[in-house]
């Protein structure tokens, strides 16, 4: 229940902006748990109207590549990536590796 603890941090964290009508996350490539099944969660846990954008990843490699690394399989809360130049896997990720929020609408 990894996602449900996630989620129960932004919950908390939005609440105490007030009545909120809804929120906006960002969800990286690389982040523990896929953009679907944040939304999905937060769904379930909220009345709130939840809006989820995807942020493509971005790596360093050792090799002195920056860029975006090639996927090679996502899971819930593992992802199998690799440089595209040098093909060493899981190489450091500089963006796309979390989950943030974003903004907060509250009803008026």
């Amino acid at each position: 229940m990894h996602e449900q603890t996630i989620a129960k941090r932004i919950i908390e964290e939005v609440q105490t902006y007030g009545d909120v009508e809804s929120v906006t996350i960002e969800v990286g490539d690389l982040a523990h748990l896929p953009a679907n099944e944040m939304k999905a969660v937060l769904e379930k846990m909220t009345e709130w109207k939840i809006n989820v954008v995807s942020k493509k990843s971005k790596i360093l490699c050792e090799c002195g590549h920056t860029g975006e690394p090639v996927i090679l399989q996502q899971m819930h809360d593992q992802n199998i990536y690799e440089c595209p130049e040098c093909k060493q896997m899981m190489p450091k990720i500089i963006e796309g590796g979390d989950i943030t929020l974003k903004e907060v609408t509250l009803t008026n």
